[in-house]
């Protein structure tokens, strides 16, 4: 009787971690309604949180009597929805473009296809174990996005954009997940959350290393990339660096002014960006 209950306590931790999780884009969705534009901010994490909160929705649907994981993610689905509207009405015509074939790839085909084979293919344990293991899955490539984090950490010699708390609060969302799973016997969601707990710790490792180092400096840079990770709703933004020209040392040269200005843009948005977005200072 006592581990059911044990169960439970690590179940309701788990929601409410995980309801924290969910409202911290709040104060992006905010800024978006107040400036009336989605400025540099992307679609990509929560179409995927989308995704992943509907497909755990249907595996807790099919596994019953998991009124814990119906309750997060049929919460995730709802504020993730929202999310998403609030974008589309204030984004540009081209990224409403984007966010819409976004949701028909996640949310409509992939989604619809994974019910419609498990439906009429699979039955029983046989459609719940092959559910499990697509969420299993899914949820192991959304632990793997750290991992392009650790390496910019490792060759810049700065944690700026990797904050401590934030890792911290991720780990602790893995181990209380895992419990939970491992309490009920549900491989399928504590081993997913074994990744998230490895990586965690090795990003609050890697915190401890480096944040007294001296970063890499004097870079300019001269073209932004986005890399989008799906894996943790992480969008990376990446500088690149040339050395400047003899004839570009001019503070008047409009290379150079425009070069500054680009500093000054990207630092600016950098200090006001949600947690699921990093800025990656040059290698």
């Amino acid at each position: 009787m006592a581990t059911p209950m044990v169960a439970t306590v690590f179940g309701v931790l788990g929601n409410i971690v995980s309801f924290l999780v969910y409202l911290s884009p709040m104060p992006t969705f905010y800024r978006i309604f107040k400036k009336k534009s989605t400025e540099g901010f992307q679609s990509i994490p929560y179409s995927v949180a989308l995704f992943s909160a509907m497909l755990y929705l249907y595996y807790a649907f099919l596994k019953t009597n998991v009124l814990i994981l119906v309750t997060i993610n049929s919460f995730g689905s709802v504020v993730e929805v929202g999310y998403l509207v609030t974008y589309l009405i204030y984004a540009t015509k081209e990224s409403r473009v984007f966010t819409t074939k976004l949701l028909m790839l996640f949310n409509v085909s992939s989604l619809g296809f994974i019910i419609a084979v498990t439906h009429f293919l699979a039955n029983g344990d046989t459609r719940l174990k092959i559910v499990g293991w697509i969420c299993a899955a899914f949820s192991v490539s959304v632990f793997a996005a750290p991992l392009s984090i650790m390496r910019r950490v490792i060759q810049t010699k700065s944690v700026e954009f990797m904050p401590f708390t934030l890792s911290l609060f991720l780990t602790i969302c893995a181990v209380v997940w895992f419990f939970y799973g491992f309490l009920i016997h549900d491989f399928y969601i504590a081993t997913p959350n074994i990744v998230g707990f490895v990586l965690g710790i090795a990003q609050m490792t890697l915190y401890v290393v480096y944040k007294n180092k001296n970063p890499k400096k004097n870079i300019l840079p001269v073209e932004i990339t986005k890399v989008h990770d799906l894996q943790t709703s992480t969008i990376i933004v990446e500088m690149k660096a040339i050395d400047p020209q003899p004839q570009d040392r001019d503070s008047e040269n409009p290379t150079v002014k425009h070069e500054l200005e680009l500093v000054v843009n990207v630092l600016d948005y950098g200090e006001q960006v949600p947690a699921n977005i990093v800025v990656c200072p040059p290698v």
